[in-house]
């Protein structure tokens, strides 16, 4: 093993270890179409908004039988707390037509079959794979981008280029866990704007030079 691989794994391990592995999101704790579904609701919503309208749209419409068949403004009303609720709705039932005609009511256990479905991209498709069927896949969102750029573990411009790279370094034991531990590290700590370094459990393997911003802030005041 390379020793940025090293430092990689020894990252992941440190995540893992200060965060857990316990999914924060209800929704990507429950079935393959639960997670389809509230994936696609949680696109450019926060996560508390798209729990709350998972669960309320679950409790009611817990199959794609269920929900191709509800009324859309139904559909709307329920979803109402997540952004772009309207289009969502439309995008929820055109999913679970094709699940029905083309899949038998079940969810395709493919990155590239999941891609086919209505508003599904490769993101969403790779979240299902992760947490809906435990299968190999990273999923990259901005979180995740964003702090395997600022890290050093790769470099990168885009999620799709991040996706490939991160395939190259990140150990096999770590690949399922890489949205999970960049995501809440991406919330919680690393954040977009001024990532709280002084509390970091990576901070020394991290390449991310302004590591004392909180602290030169506080000595300013």
């Amino acid at each position: 093993m390379k020793g940025g691989d090293q430092r990689v794994k020894q990252m992941f391990k440190e995540l893992e270890e200060f965060y857990g592995t316990e999914p924060w999101n209800w929704h990507t704790r429950q079935t393959p179409f639960q997670i389809l579904i509230g994936t696609v609701l949680s696109q450019r919503t926060r996560d508390e908004k798209t729990d709350e309208a998972a669960k309320a749209l679950f409790s009611i419409y817990s199959t794609p039988r269920r929900m191709v068949d509800a009324p859309l403004d139904v559909l709307e009303d329920i979803i109402r707390p997540v952004n772009y609720y309207k289009t969502k709705a439309k995008r929820i039932k055109e999913i679970c037509r094709v699940l029905i005609e083309k899949y038998s009511g079940e969810v395709p256990a493919t990155v590239g079959e999941l891609m086919q479905l209505p508003g599904v991209g490769r993101k969403t498709a790779n979240c299902v794979m992760v947490y809906g069927f435990r299968k190999a896949a990273i999923a990259v969102d901005t979180h995740v981008h964003r702090i395997a750029n600022r890290t050093g573990i790769i470099q990168t411009k885009t999620a799709e280029e991040s996706e490939r790279k991160l395939w190259k370094v990140v150990p096999q034991e770590y690949v399922l866990l890489v949205n999970e531990l960049l995501v809440k590290h991406g919330q919680k700590i690393c954040k977009p704007g001024t990532p709280h370094c002084t509390i970091c459990p990576i901070i020394d393997l991290c390449s991310y030079e302004p590591k004392n911003l909180e602290a030169d802030k506080i000595g300013k005041k």
